[in-house]
């Protein structure tokens, strides 16, 4: 018995060895991540998570116990702080969302932020914890923690948000994309795992961590270890973007901000973060039991527990994926709200009691970690959406629309720290040590986190971007692709074949039922006798007939779940809505490229009569009105700049003005302001004439849709290339 269970798992260990070589340079069918990459994005999580170490942990918060306890600024200061940077923050995010999304330099559009913007980061840092706040009044501390946060925070959250939204497009294919943010979160889950053990314990071993001599000493070493990661592995990751070959054109501020406005999905994800400020609020209980209960004597065994609990988030990234694909992204987000609440609650019951306190702490980091894969999922899937509904493919400006939650931030955030002070806890840690106004603290912490964590999950109720439909989005933004790049005469092999198959199961499947999955063969195979090596291998051949039947049955139906949605973009050109639009759109083009609009309110007054019934009655009637809006924007922009001063783009003039060496600060200033005017120009240009392009690439688009038979007369060539190579 022993000498067959072993033979089997001699055999499943050999049969993942040869799919880890068969896939490992290359990606299995279907996927666009190779094993080998997979790995290399895990190790450059190390450098990600050690550079960015010293910096991360200066924040402007009571709970942080560096500028905290150990320089002594107050809680409510600290938040008042924090707003005052925020101010200055919104601002500082537009402008770095515009960046992302128009400077693309060599390597991609966010990797080279990862190389680059760890050099500052633990420049900054290093001089931060060396300076001599001992010998300073309690103003001069505020002002120069507060200008070293600042100037951190510029570099910081091009650094974070770099590395959020390269994770978000390291493919297109959803569920491969939440496998591979597992897998690779479970090997870079071993940096903090390493920091979470060694520093509390060294520190509690040596000067604590409400003392800053722990930041001088033991966090510089490790920055410079992730630098070194960083620079060994970034370089030979890749981004993943579904765009034409042609890209995309510049866009301002201003336009990315009204296409993100658009984003139902980004109303609500934001709209999460407004009501559920207070969340986090119960963070500090554990880190505070260790330090000040027992009157610090178990700060030394913190390390150990943040130790365990990374053994939490282990488990929560092996089993995120499975989740995902039973449960979906958004239900699985409900579920873990939900049952976030209840550990709370708990908690707020057993918080005298350490043990129960690590207990609902590694639990509650378990559910927590599962967020650190859905969740980047769920952005992804909300930008694929966008690109899809508007034509507009934006990623950075997504961060900084969340202006409005910091605003709201202004007032919410004096909450936590106001009832801190009204408790007792002010500049001095140490009454921190008293058990009574400890516990008082952190049943009023809990409390707030219980309520945030119910407000939280309210919004995601209305969430209904789900699985199928994100499959049939990016899809259909694939088919787009093809058509526009051979329209361009820029097609290539692997780009057609994709999307000719998708075409293909389309009309395969079309008005296909889904299928029952029976695992009743399955089980009937699992219960074959196995005495002899024959009835083994009968057995075997059963069990994997079984499972595939099972598998081909699921693919089918993923197909034709978003099958709607690719066979509407496929036919709408037949639908009376897209037939209306053409005729609109010709009668625009007629008008020129730069057109007055004189009519624009007889237009929109037509529009708004027109009938709202029936759906398509309605988005008829939603089309006239949206033209009309642009005609307005087009006429106003044009009365006011006058034709004699419209800056029309041009790509040679763009570079130029991006690329221009400077040699001073002044010259630098004055470049970049040159090109702040020019990309003003043009998204005014482009508002006037944004009627007569829409049109024109209807017109194209629709155009190129009547050559699906000529694209798909080149499928098969195309195959017997691609099998040569």
């Amino acid at each position: 018995m022993k000498s067959g269970r072993s033979a089997a798992l001699k055999s499943k260990i050999h049969s993942a060895i040869d799919i880890g070589k068969r896939y490992w340079n290359t990606p299995a069918e279907g996927n666009y991540v190779p094993y080998k990459e997979v790995v290399m994005i895990g190790a450059a999580g190390f450098g990600v998570h050690w550079a960015s170490l010293l910096a991360s942990t200066i924040g402007l918060d009571a709970g942080n116990f560096l500028v905290g306890a150990s320089i002594g600024l107050r809680p409510l200061d600290l938040q008042i702080m924090l707003m005052v940077a925020n101010v200055i923050g919104i601002p500082l995010g537009f402008f770095r969302g515009w960046y992302f999304d128009n400077h693309h330099m060599k390597g991609g559009k966010f990797i080279p932020f990862m190389i680059r913007t760890p050099f500052p980061l633990i420049a900054i840092s290093t001089v931060f914890v060396w300076l001599p706040y001992e010998h300073w009044s309690y103003v001069t501390k505020a002002v120069v923690v507060w200008f070293f946060y600042m100037v951190l925070q510029i570099f910081l959250c091009f650094y974070n948000e770099g590395w959020a939204y390269f994770q978000q497009i390291i493919t297109p294919n959803a569920q491969e994309r939440a496998n591979v943010m597992s897998i690779s979160q479970i090997i870079y889950s071993l940096a903090p795992s390493i920091t979470n053990l060694v520093i509390p314990t060294v520190a509690g071993w040596t000067f604590g961590l409400n003392n800053i001599q722990t930041y001088r000493i033991i966090y510089p070493g490790f920055t410079v270890v992730g630098l070194v990661v960083i620079l060994i592995f970034f370089p030979k990751l890749k981004e993943r973007i579904i765009l034409p070959k042609k890209g995309l054109e510049y866009v301002s501020i201003a336009d990315s901000v009204r296409e993100v406005a658009k984003n139902k999905y980004f109303w609500i994800i934001t709209s999460a973060s407004w009501v559920g400020f207070l969340e986090n609020a119960y963070g500090a209980v554990l880190s505070w039991s260790f330090v000040y209960a027992y009157g610090g004597a178990k700060q030394a065994l913190l390390g150990v527990v943040n130790t365990i609990n990374g053994n939490g988030a282990l488990w929560a990234l092996i089993a995120v994926p499975f989740l995902i694909k039973l449960l979906g992204k958004r239900n699985l987000l409900i579920l873990s709200n939900l049952t976030n609440i209840v550990l709370l609650t708990i908690l707020y019951f057993t918080y005298h009691n350490l043990f129960m306190v690590c207990v609902v702490f590694y639990l509650n980091n378990f559910v927590n970690c599962l967020g650190n894969v859905y969740m980047p999922n769920l952005q992804a899937d909300m930008r694929d959406y966008h690109q899809w509904k508007t034509g507009v493919r934006v990623d950075g400006l997504f961060g900084p629309m969340g202006f409005i939650s910091t605003v709201l931030g202004f007032f919410t955030g004096l909450i936590i720290p106001s009832l801190q002070e009204k408790l007792g806890l002010h500049e001095d840690y140490n009454v921190l040590y008293d058990d009574t106004l400890r516990n008082n603290l952190f049943g009023m912490l809990i409390t707030c986190a219980v309520i945030g964590a119910v407000l939280n999950v309210i919004p995601y109720l209305f969430y209904d971007l789900t699985e199928s439909k994100h499959r049939g989005y990016v899809n259909v933004l694939k088919i787009r692709s093809m058509f526009e790049d051979f329209g361009d005469g820029v097609l290539d092999d692997a780009q057609l074949i994709e999307a000719v198959d998708l075409i293909r199961d389309a009309q395969k499947y079309a008005g296909a039922q889904k299928q029952k999955i029976d695992k009743a063969p399955l089980k009937a195979a699992r219960k074959l006798p196995k005495e002899t090596e024959a009835q083994k291998e009968s057995r075997k051949a059963a069990i994997a007939e079984a499972k595939r039947t099972i598998r081909e049955v699921r693919q089918q139906n993923e197909i034709i779940e978003s099958l709607p949605i690719v066979l509407e973009e496929l036919q709408k050109f037949d639908t009376t809505r897209y037939q209306t639009q053409l005729a609109a759109a010709k009668e625009t083009v007629a008008q020129g490229k730069v057109a007055e609009y004189a009519d624009w309110k007889a237009r929109m007054a037509k529009a708004k009569a027109l009938p709202h019934g029936t759906k398509e009655e309605r988005e008829i009637r939603a089309d006239a009105i949206a033209l009309a809006r642009t005609e307005k924007t087009a006429a106003k922009l044009l009365q006011k700049v006058g034709r004699d001063h419209l800056t029309e783009p041009n790509r040679k003039v763009q570079e130029t003005l991006q690329n221009r060496e400077t040699h001073s600060l002044r010259e630098n200033v004055l470049a970049r302001r040159e090109l702040k005017a020019y990309v003003h120009g043009v998204s005014v240009y482009r508002r006037i004439v944004a009627p007569y392009e829409n049109a024109h690439n209807l017109i194209v688009q629709a155009e190129n849709y009547t050559h699906l038979a000529e694209i798909e007369a080149m499928y098969q060539e195309a195959k017997d290339r691609v099998a040569v190579r």
